[in-house]
């Protein structure tokens, strides 16, 4: 350890309350310590306690709940959530860049924040009402590659794509998605330079009258629709990024369907967002290949744990 005052070596002096080492200089006679990493910026909580409630909040618990188990503020954990959603976006921003893919699927599943959308007014916060997530995936590393969080407009899904480019590499591949009719000139713009392009169109029977709130609606028939290029019709395919839906919805408390969870504000449920899909990346042992999508990526060497996502920056 060098004095940053003399430029010269110190020694050894004691350890603070915490144990961390601290140091002496023999020439200035200051006394310091080496510095410290703060995975929780300046939060007081322990690092423990803040791993616990982070791994029940990926495992679909609600804040409340993880209130009551952990005996932590739900003020606290909705600052833990915000801080450690910050550092997952930034990790993933970082590491899933150029990546090489064969068959990208995209979806986009419903939600809303503060209040549904027939229930929002002309004064309300403009981020009230749907809020659609936006989801890219590889079939077969089950990496996803990029999501996205707005209106179902056009606007949302260009900026979806638009990251998905940089997330991939330049190498052709294919990409399928719904028949949501503005992925057609956002992959056109965007995209067109490297991939084939296809939509798997569903068409779904009429519900009967009651079900229509508690049922889902019954394909009766899907058509696969050629856009750009020249798409395998074997790989136009959308069940693996349908199956992702259905993980965010258990794994997402603030997403679960027909409950009183859901998000008040859009920072938290984008750092929600931003936790789930780093966890399910980065740390979540995938049953069908067995490893985590990024180490079959080849974007991580070993299955990380929640500390690892608050160090990692």
């Amino acid at each position: 350890m060098t004095c940053h005052n003399c430029r010269i070596e110190a020694k050894k002096f004691g350890k603070d309350r915490k144990g961390n080492q601290r140091y002496r200089c023999n020439q200035c006679s200051k006394t310091f310590q080496d510095h410290q990493p703060k995975p929780l910026d300046d939060m007081r909580l322990p690092l423990e306690k803040a791993v616990l409630v982070l791994r029940l909040l990926v495992e679909g618990t609600s804040v409340r709940s993880v209130e009551r188990i952990t005996g932590v503020h739900r003020d606290t954990i909705l600052r833990l959530l915000v801080l450690a959603g910050e550092k997952c976006e930034k990790l993933m921003g970082r590491l899933i860049v150029n990546v090489h893919v064969k068959d990208v699927q995209a979806d986009e599943i419903w939600g809303f924040i503060g209040k549904k959308q027939k229930a929002v007014e002309v004064d309300d916060d403009p981020n009230f009402g749907d809020a659609y997530t936006f989801v890219a995936i590889e079939r077969h590393s089950k990496l996803v590659l990029n999501f996205a969080l707005g209106k179902r407009n056009q606007a949302a899904t260009d900026a979806f794509i638009e990251g998905l480019r940089a997330a991939t590499s330049s190498q052709e591949f294919q990409i399928t998605t719904d028949g949501f009719a503005p992925y057609v000139p956002a992959i056109d713009n965007t995209l067109s330079d490297r991939c084939d392009f296809a939509q798997l169109i569903k068409v779904y029977r009429a519900t009967a009258e009651g079900e229509r709130r508690y049922s889902p609606a019954e394909v009766v028939s899907t058509e696969t629709v050629p856009v750009l290029g020249h798409p395998d019709p074997e790989r136009i395919c959308t069940s693996h990024v349908e199956r992702q839906n259905l993980t965010m919805r258990m794994m997402i408390r603030r997403l679960t369907r027909l409950t009183n969870a859901f998000s008040k504000k859009w920072e938290n449920l984008w750092a929600a967002l931003c936790l789930h899909f780093a966890f399910y990346n980065f740390c979540r042992i995938h049953r069908t290949i067995r490893v985590t999508p990024a180490m079959e990526a080849g974007i991580a060497d070993r299955a990380w744990e929640i500390e690892d996502l608050l160090y990692a920056l």
